[in-house]
């Protein structure tokens, strides 16, 4: 008998991520623990942490773990492993080794289970990683990710601290998958449209990374949970800069918009904007769809690189080259502001 893993996620009822904001204030007055080997933490708002082991190699260390974000158990596994290796490409790094987290329901067969786990071992191989171990407990709805290690040259750490004004902003995949999740929960996506967000969502950001190690790039970011607004704020806070983005210039996948005219909104997009919103000033001329869009909560979504304009071009054809086929440039990184996000 086949089973749908979205289905699950209904009936168990999974709430999604918990308010940024709401998580920030009852966590302000836990004490800080400093380390002089400590990089990067999240004061920074990285989603990766750095721990130099020497002066030439430090750990690059992280987790991520989600309830099902598609129908079939072998693209779930491989969809949250590329999700949780993102944080290590963000960061400019290699993969090394990853554990499994996995919550699955007891009522279930077996053969589901391994299919998961035989998608994220393939995708973490893929990676150039392995897999040594992990730990799983039963649960209502299945919930799957990895703590990936990872390691990255200390002088050579790609951080939401390195925009610097002037700079301009790329992004390396399509948005929209959020959206195209929610729509296929409710019979309004077809396959095709589906089938294009489990592919982007299952790429690898390794070859993003390595192109930016190529070109010495100091300030990226990924696309995940926070949508493109959470992210552009997170980058914006940590580099002490604002970025002004072209909504009409960020590549989105093939009809998102219409969706989000239809009322096809995540709440996970509403909660972002919730987030982000207080820091953002709207072009009067951006209409609801756009607004919307830039909120959309991604999975193992793209790159959002902050780079030196005389290399901008030649940073966006080896992202081609280099199997990002949509790559293309939304914004501009300016002087700080009264605002963190300047939205056209």
């Amino acid at each position: 008998m086949k089973h749908d893993l979205l289905s699950l996620v209904e009936q168990g009822g999974c709430s999604a991520k918990l308010s940024a904001t709401e998580l920030a204030k009852v966590l302000a007055d836990l004490p800080k623990v400093t380390n002089a080997n400590v990089l990067v933490d999240i004061e920074t708002h990285d989603d990766a942490g750095v721990y130099k082991i020497r002066d030439d190699y430090a750990l690059v260390q992280t987790t991520d773990f989600f309830p099902p974000v598609c129908s079939d158990p072998y693209d779930f596994g491989q969809i949250s492993a590329a999700n949780a290796l993102s944080d290590v490409y963000a960061m400019g790094g290699q993969v090394i080794t990853a554990l499994n987290i996995v919550l699955f329901p007891a009522s279930l067969p077996l053969e589901i289970l391994k299919e998961i786990l035989r998608g994220a071992q393939d995708k973490v191989t893929e990676a150039g990683g392995v897999i040594i171990g992990g730990h799983t407990i039963a649960n209502d709805v299945p919930v799957c990710g990895l703590s990936v290690t990872g390691w990255v040259h200390p002088e050579k750490i790609i951080s939401n601290t390195g925009a610097r004004p002037g700079d301009v902003l790329i992004l390396t995949k399509q948005i929209g998958t959020g959206v195209i999740i929610s729509a296929k929960r409710n019979d309004l996506a077809d396959e095709e449209i589906y089938q294009a967000a489990i592919k982007t969502m299952k790429h690898l950001n390794k070859g993003a990374a390595e192109v930016m190690q190529k070109h010495g790039i100091k300030g990226a970011t990924d696309i995940t949970g926070f949508g493109l607004l959470g992210h552009a704020l997170k980058l914006a806070q940590g580099s002490n800069v604002s970025t002004r983005i072209n909504s009409k210039a960020v590549p989105v996948m093939n009809k998102v918009l219409d969706l989000i005219e239809m009322g096809c909104i995540p709440g996970a997009a509403f909660r972002n904007l919730e987030f982000a919103e207080k820091d953002c000033h709207f072009d009067h001329a951006l209409d609801y769809n756009h607004k919307m869009l830039m909120a959309d909560a991604q999975t193992s979504g793209g790159m959002m690189i902050s780079v030196p304009p005389d290399n901008a071009d030649q940073l966006l054809a080896d992202l081609k080259m280099a199997g990002y086929p949509y790559s293309a440039v939304i914004g501009e990184v300016v002087e700080k502001k009264e605002k963190a996000i300047y939205v056209l």
